[in-house]
């Protein structure tokens, strides 16, 4: 009887004991979860290979990672060729990019897609081929990915920018209008001067051809400042004190140009134009940066065509540069 007629009060505080404890345990979630959550985001994966999807304003964007080895904040962004394509980025397999950093303490950050974009932000999307969306890359490279990527520890003031072709022109534009990101700029066979008498007109059929994308989309009618903004030429006085590798080969086909069939000759011929086309926008980037006094590590081989093989050599040459500049080795 003791104990029944005890019972209502004896539940009353075993009640008020769940529900403090309810309480506080609810208030520890509440403080510690977002606490959780930013050291998670703070933990930097080492040395592993991951595909993730970022947010732009054009919508979720694949990169392709290479974590740092040792969880290093500094970061080099592989940009791709005019013929960029939607799945990976084409550093990731027409070379051993991700080999050749594997050891070192920098993240490789590979953004998929960009299409004759020239990594820009345009002012509409392409009307020939109804493109969906306009395309915002330099906002996305410059802006978003880096503010992503911090959340995993990357610093966004320690980054590089290697481009070949249409990825080098770029690289150098990018580094130039964004210092307090980028402290080294890679040019491999790249378009250098791209408001030089002929160019914007080269230019026009290089993108029509790659997938139907109208030049005046991009940057406007030919006579706009854009075009004159997205030239490193013009933009060259910006990029002193910045370190630059900047490479082109000639034209001449070489070690690495075998062709067996029709189609591999054409394809080497094609090769050869565009190449010969770099070196000579490239000379006269050098020329620019000598009148100006900035120094820059210049690479001009005696042969060599616009293909993979030569670009990822290259980049092999340009690494100890590439970690001096960004302090990750």
């Amino acid at each position: 009887m003791h104990y029944a007629g005890n019972w209502p009060r004896l539940w009353q505080r075993r009640l008020v004991a769940v529900l403090v404890a309810l309480i506080t345990c609810a208030g520890c979630v509440l403080v510690a979860a977002p606490d959780a959550a930013a050291r998670v985001a703070r933990q930097v994966p080492r040395g592993g290979y991951q595909e993730v999807w970022v947010p732009s304003s054009m919508g979720n964007i694949k990169v392709q990672v290479q974590w740092a080895s040792r969880g290093g904040g500094a970061s080099l962004y592989l940009l791709d060729g005019m013929r960029a394509r939607n799945d990976r980025n084409a550093w990731s397999f027409e070379t051993n990019a991700m080999e050749q950093f594997a050891l070192d303490n920098v993240t490789v950050v590979m953004p998929v897609g960009g299409e004759a974009s020239f990594y820009s932000d345009w002012y509409n999307p392409s009307n020939f081929n109804a493109q969906p969306i306009t395309y915002k890359w330099e906002t996305f490279l410059t802006r978003e990915l880096p503010d992503y990527l911090a959340n995993f520890g990357v610093d966004r003031t320690n980054t590089g920018v290697v481009g070949l072709s249409m990825g080098g022109t770029a690289a150098m534009t990018l580094a130039a209008h964004h210092r307090d990101q980028f402290r080294f700029a890679g040019s491999l066979s790249g378009y250098l001067n791209t408001t030089a008498p002929g160019m914007r007109e080269a230019i026009r059929i290089a993108m029509y051809d790659a997938g139907r994308y109208n030049a005046d989309s991009m940057w406007g009618f030919p006579w706009d400042p854009a075009w004159l903004r997205n030239d490193p030429f013009m933009s060259a006085p910006q990029l002193q004190g910045l370190s630059m590798y900047v490479s082109a080969g000639n034209g001449i086909p070489g070690v690495y140009d075998r062709p067996t069939d029709l189609v591999g000759y054409w394809n080497t011929t094609m090769a050869m134009g565009l190449e010969f086309l770099s070196m000579v926008t490239t000379r006269a980037f050098q020329v620019r940066l000598l009148t100006l006094g900035i120094p820059a590590n210049f690479q001009f081989r005696g042969t060599g065509t616009h293909a993979w093989p030569y670009w990822s050599a290259e980049l092999w040459q340009a690494r100890p540069q590439i970690l001096n500049a960004l302090n990750a080795w």
